[in-house]
């Protein structure tokens, strides 16, 4: 499969089987994220792997989107290890390079058969407290993830419709 059939294909996944995911699939898409690029390849990224009923207990009380997955994934990053743009106070790429390394996750475990969903309909501060997370790490999104159940199927109102190209794309 091309990447671009691989691409098209990606739903987010809303119901999961009962199928824990293989420690060796979870161990290659974990590596996927780990390769991913990231400003001055400074890798701010932190995942956790939220498998513990404790924990997934809390990520259910504070989301609604966590869709029966027995396995979550929780992106942040060390705001002290992203890069800062010395050229605009303020602007760096912690968020940026966890979305980049989040959507190399998210395509591996397409490609080996395994759903996710990308959410971020949480209080992000209240995670953090909730989950004891050090201060300097900041919550990007939660990402279930697990074998879709038989059926699972994308929204059709948020699956295969683009906008046209020509009113996304620009050229100067």
């Amino acid at each position: 499969m091309s990447f671009l059939e691989l691409a098209k294909s990606r739903f987010s996944v809303r119901k999961f089987d009962e199928r824990p995911i293989e420690k060796e699939k979870l161990d290659l898409i974990l590596e996927a994220g780990n390769v991913a690029p990231t400003g001055c390849n400074y890798q701010p990224q932190r995942i956790y792997v939220i498998e513990s009923a404790e924990k997934l207990a809390i990520l259910n009380e504070q989301s609604k989107c966590i869709f029966g997955a027995k396995t979550v994934l929780l992106f942040a990053y060390n705001a002290d290890e992203d890069w800062n743009n010395p050229l605009e106070r303020g602007v760096h790429s912690g968020v940026q390079d966890v979305s980049i390394v989040a959507t190399h996750v998210m395509l591996e475990a397409w490609e080996l058969g395994i759903g996710t969903c990308w959410v971020n309909y949480f209080a992000n501060s209240k995670l953090e407290r909730a989950l004891g997370l050090p201060e300097n790490e900041k919550v990007v999104l939660l990402m279930p993830i697990g074998y879709p159940a038989a059926d699972a199927e994308p929204l059709a109102k948020m699956h295969n419709v683009y906008r046209d190209i020509d009113e996304t794309v620009r050229f100067m």
